[in-house]
């Protein structure tokens, strides 16, 4: 074949799916699924994938410049309750020892109903710390049952020194062992504690796996290294999962989004990822997917992950009946009763039959639909087959059913409610429609999306069931991602690394953002970024005393994105025209540099039906056409590095609100070649300044940016 490729796997529960995409022009060469196969077997379905896909289409192991693999394994593993026992050796000293011992001692976190995450405790005054007495705790834990070991004391975060000495000690007895330290750089002694004993209990579990799967890759003869899908949508080398696990937690939601990011080019969006059983939905604003912290067990930890919301609606979801009309949909799906789709049955397998109510599990209620058709076939009544009869699922979709059947199964069900299957499937579909919109609009009023300018994406194998119908409702645009079904896959084939640093700093002075700007970026390319592809912004929560980098990086340069067209200045316009609701003769272009561009746009607003001032308005568009910033009441500034101490540095105190106690600077954005740079965490003008200096040192003083500011 010759050309160079990227490789992406996706691990689900039911099915293993794999991609292989044209690493120059990002377009999908192949594809395919296979049944997972559990237990010792998810390595050597890895490797069976990979391997027919390398011989079909003459693959030759150096022409993979990157394989990664998206996993849900440490999300099922806390489902199942299939984890480790943990012990914890807590530790401090004066003051501090009687609140860390309780706040070490995190007892068993109850994962689902009747399954826990053991843990066992011991504390150690950190001034008796000899190797006597860490090797006598150890020693005492692992008799009562820990396979792992957590090190956990107060302040470690400032010195880590007495948590590792404890985890040398405890891997020299041959037992896994992790630090607080390792897991978060934040303060808040039992959360860190929390965290650290939630990612130790899946290090056996995960360390087997991840042997497994990379002796597997090398066995394909593949030179490059192996990378892992991560829950905030960025990739990390194996030898980083054997240390952080908790951090692949959920990153099968995240490599949905990010497949769809970079094929999609969404501004402003909202993201489902529609299988057969659940639906997972997640915001896109200013090209970024949103993160937040995740919560185990109802408790929260520091792991930072996509801000997903998961539903029971998807395009499996079974239809319930009581006293003769349709009251719900969901959660049970027509996988979990072991009945096949009415939609889905071949021509002519439904012409007749009865309803039958049935429970799809003990102890669920007795009120699910199902159609007792003809020599003795049984199909589940689905939303997928409602969204089909009324015409929401496209020709020639994946999730598109067989008319002839589904209409007959349909009718019979309409004859039973005393109306017309049409009338029984638009009631299904609202009941549907309605419990998602409640999620979506809570969303959006979340993350203050404009309604306007948002688009409803759809992804995996039930999209088309639900965003078509969700965007009529909600009086929204939507469109459905390119290869849906295997948009998570190809997520995983295109990620990029990242990562992500807290500290717990208040009033961070320009040493302490220069320091967690070099230690992050060495931590990015530890986790294999190329350095030169690493964009770093950083965050400053002043009402909770964080400072926060976060570096996002390619694992070898991505010169072009997905292989787009780069649009004219007037495909631009329109689109920028069409993000600030004006139209392009009330548009100008004002300037650009590097891939961005800016328009400046007046908008008529009315105020109680008359006519208010003109207003006026900024969009910076890429040069893909992804709107990335659109601000109304902004101001900008085009200048040259040369010019930055005079120029920006007045336009920042002319855009400055003085009052008596204080100044407060505005929220800042700087564009140049290909870089976004977020300004919008700073809180005073030195830090401002300082990061920028940083950022631009390699420019020369001819060259332009961009700055947006605004209050």
């Amino acid at each position: 074949m010759g050309k160079k490729v990227r490789i992406g796997i996706d691990v689900g529960g039911t099915f293993t799916d794999a991609v292989v995409i044209d690493a120059g022009t990002y377009e999908v060469l192949a594809k395919r699924k296979i049944p997972t196969t559990h237990g010792e077997g998810v390595a050597h379905g890895v490797v069976e994938i990979i391997s027919a896909l390398m011989k079909e289409n003459q693959i030759a192991p150096e022409d993979v410049t990157f394989i990664a693999h998206g996993t849900t394994q440490a999300t099922n593993a806390l489902l199942e309750g299939d984890v480790a026992q943990v012990g914890i050796v807590g530790m401090a000293t004066g003051i501090d020892a009687h609140g860390a011992k309780g706040e070490t001692n995190i007892g068993d976190i109850e994962l689902a109903p009747g399954k826990y995450l053991k843990s066992c405790h011991t504390f150690i005054d950190s001034k008796s710390l000899t190797e006597e007495a860490v090797a006598g705790a150890v020693r005492a834990l692992r008799d009562q049952g820990a396979q792992v070991i957590v090190a956990s004391e107060a302040f470690s975060v400032d010195d880590p020194e007495n948590e590792l000495r404890v985890t040398a000690l405890a891997e020299s007895e041959g037992l896994y062992a992790t630090g607080g330290h390792e897991i978060s750089q934040l303060y808040g002694l039992k959360m860190r504690t929390r965290t650290a004993v939630v990612n130790a209990s899946l290090i056996p579990k995960m360390m087997e796996t991840a042997n497994m799967t990379e002796t597997a890759v090398r066995d394909t003869q593949i030179k490059s290294d192996l990378m892992i899908m991560r829950c905030d949508g960025g990739v990390m080398s194996i030898e980083e999962v054997r240390k952080r696990p908790i951090l692949t937690m959920l990153s099968g939601l995240a490599a949905g989004v990010a497949g769809a990011l970079m094929y999609e080019k969404v501004s402003d969006g909202i993201f489902f990822e529609a299988g057969g059983t659940s639906v997972d939905i997640s915001v896109i604003k200013n090209g970024k997917v949103m993160i937040k912290y995740a919560q185990v067990g109802g408790h929260k930890t520091y792991l930072q992950s996509l801000d997903v919301r998961t539903l029971g609606v998807a395009g499996g979801s079974m239809i319930r009946v009581r006293d003769g009309r349709v009251v719900d949909v969901g959660p049970r799906s027509a996988h979990i009763a072991g009945k096949g789709y009415e939609c889905f049955a071949q021509e002519g397998a439904i012409t007749s039959g009865t309803v039958r109510l049935i429970r799809p599990r003990a102890d669920d209620p007795c009120e699910y639909a199902i159609l007792a058709g003809q020599n003795g076939a049984e199909y589940a009544y689905t939303l997928a087959g409602a969204a089909n009869l009324l015409g929401y699922v496209p020709q020639d979709d994946y999730a598109r059913g067989v008319d002839a059947s589904n209409a007959a199964a349909w009718e019979i069900l309409g004859r039973y409610l005393n109306c017309s299957g049409q009338d029984a499937a638009r009631q299904v579909v609202d009941l549907a429609m309605a419990k998602l919109s409640s999620v979506v609009e809570e969303l959006i009023g979340e993350y203050g999306l404009d309604r306007k300018f948002t688009t409803l994406v759809g992804g995996g194998g039930s999209g088309a069931v639900i965003v078509n119908a969700l965007a009529e409702k909600m009086g929204v645009k939507c469109k459905m991602a390119k290869n849906a079904p295997y948009i998570s896959t190809i997520g995983v084939a295109l990620a990029m690394v990242r990562e992500q640093m807290e500290r717990t700093i208040a009033n961070p002075t320009d040493e302490d953002i220069k320091r967690i700007r070099a230690d992050i970026l060495e931590k990015i390319v530890r986790s294999g970024a190329k350095e030169e592809t690493v964009d770093i912004s950083i965050e400053i929560d002043a009402q909770k005393n964080i400072l926060r980098a976060i570096a996002v990086g390619a694992t070898e340069l991505r010169q072009k994105n997905l292989g787009a067209a780069d649009l004219s200045q007037e495909q631009l316009a329109q689109i920028a025209a069409e993000s600030l609701g004006t139209d392009t003769g009330h548009l100008r272009y004002a300037g650009g540099t590097g891939r961005w561009s800016l328009f400046e746009g007046s908008l008529q607003k009315k105020l109680l039906g008359f006519i208010k001032v003109k207003q006026t308005a900024l969009a910076v568009t890429d040069r893909e056409g992804v709107v990335r910033l659109r601000k109304e009441k902004a101001n900008y500034l085009i200048f040259s590095k040369g010019q930055q101490a005079q120029t920006f540095n007045h336009f920042l105190e002319e855009n400055t609100t003085y009052s008596d106690a204080n100044a407060t600077i505005p929220k800042v954005f700087v564009f140049y070649k290909e870089k976004m740079l977020d300004l919008t965490g700073m809180q005073t003008a030195e830090q401002l300044y300082s990061i920028l200096d940083v950022e631009t040192e390699m420019m020369g003083p001819e060259e332009k940016l961009l700055a947006v500011a605004y209050k």
